[in-house]
């Protein structure tokens, strides 16, 4: 027979027992690490998303860099185009200028003209009778042919060629 509450305790067990209720004593809440909406705001920028951000921003600068060029290129052909029309203007009055240039020169080198000023502002007159210059017929069988032909000078008598007479 046995006595209730008889038995022997062991003293080590009830420290344990009492150590174990002492460390089971948990808080209200528990925490998980790695769940829930603040764990993904901590975590950052998933790696996707910032290579689909980079992507983007290369796009944008490709686009960017072509818009330049084609605006570069539309001022390049704006400049040459307004060159190419100064061009033209210049040369269409260059060439107004010619023809002007030409019918004043005919219309100065005309003979009736110059014979009209030559006789009224000069006093002179074509000649009535025609002079030759040279040697007689014989003379010039003797002569060598170049000679006489390109020498006007030595048909003439001192007194016309306004020489004194004497050799410089």
């Amino acid at each position: 027979m046995r006595y209730q509450g008889s038995e022997a305790y062991r003293v080590e067990a009830a420290e344990r027992r009492r150590e174990r209720l002492e460390g089971q004593a948990r808080p209200s809440f528990e925490v998980v690490s790695g769940g829930g909406l603040d764990a993904r705001v901590r975590a950052g920028v998933s790696p996707v998303f910032v290579s689909r951000i980079r992507v983007a921003v290369a796009i944008a600068a490709v686009l960017v860099v072509v818009g330049m060029a084609r605006v570069a290129l539309s001022s390049a052909t704006v400049t040459l185009l307004k060159s190419n029309a100064e061009l033209t203007t210049q040369i269409e009055e260059a060439q107004t200028l010619n023809d002007n240039l030409r019918i004043e020169r005919s219309v100065l080198s005309s003979n009736s003209r110059i014979s009209r000023i030559a006789t009224q502002n000069y006093g002179m007159v074509l000649p009535t009778e025609a002079v030759h210059v040279g040697e007689p017929a014989s003379a010039a069988d003797e002569t060598p042919a170049g000679e006489a032909a390109t020498d006007g000078e030595a048909a003439q008598t001192p007194n016309e060629t306004g020489a004194t007479g004497e050799l410089a």
